[in-house]
């Protein structure tokens, strides 16, 4: 394959990028506290009341915290394999992380209305985008060898695919399902524990192969 060398050494190493990545992944996950909050100046009875309405904004913190964490897992993995970093898939990092710091303002909306079906679409919507770009970065990689640390194979590279179609495909199916139920939408991402513990096995035996001399 014929690579344009100032292509690849125009965005170079990517300990930067990496670096950059971490800092937005720790304001994202930092941000999403900020929405778990209760009003000043209450008296005694309205100030547990308000103690009693936190759980939306608990339970959709907690969501979005866990799922920015397995996001950054995923990210730091994929750079493992970098070696060199080329314009398009610095493009498509910077893509992902722009939608990593847009994460905070759906998980807001789904705290305050997760009974309305555009606040729970919107919130699957941006899941789906993060993951797609980044299944975008590791077929890239996957298919262009100089940018790889080391050889990928053809069994880890459709593994890891496979690990991240799992995700898009829970979260984009409950975007329709949330205009019809909201409720159910939710409960259908669920459905991803059982899909990534499935998908999960195959990528460890696909890691372990890989590292198998």
């Amino acid at each position: 394959m014929a690579v344009q060398k100032h292509d690849v050494t125009a965005s170079g190493s990517p300990d930067r990028l990496l670096a950059l990545s971490d800092g937005i992944y720790a304001i994202a996950m930092t941000l999403l506290v900020l929405d778990v909050k209760v009003p000043e100046g209450l008296d005694e009875k309205a100030f547990r009341d308000a103690m009693g309405n936190l759980g939306p904004q608990v339970a959709a913190y907690g969501l979005s915290f866990y799922v920015l964490a397995a996001f950054w897992r995923d990210h730091r993995r994929l750079f493992l394999l970098v070696r060199r970093l080329d314009t398009s898939l610095l493009r498509l990092t910077m893509a992902s992380l722009g939608a990593v710091a847009l994460l905070p303002f759906p998980t807001a909306l789904l705290a305050d209305y997760p009974d309305e079906p555009a606040a729970v679409s919107l919130y699957a919507t941006v899941i789906v985008v993060i993951v797609a770009l980044h299944l975008a970065i590791a077929a890239m990689l996957w298919r262009r060898e100089h940018l790889q640390a080391e050889p990928i194979s053809d069994t880890l590279g459709r593994a890891v695919l496979r690990d991240l179609a799992a995700t898009i495909i829970v979260f984009g199916l409950s975007v329709p399902i949330a205009w019809l139920s909201p409720t159910a939408a939710q409960w259908t991402w669920l459905r991803l524990i059982p899909a990534k513990i499935i998908s999960g096995r195959g990528l460890r035996s696909a890691m372990r192969s890989s590292s198998t001399p």
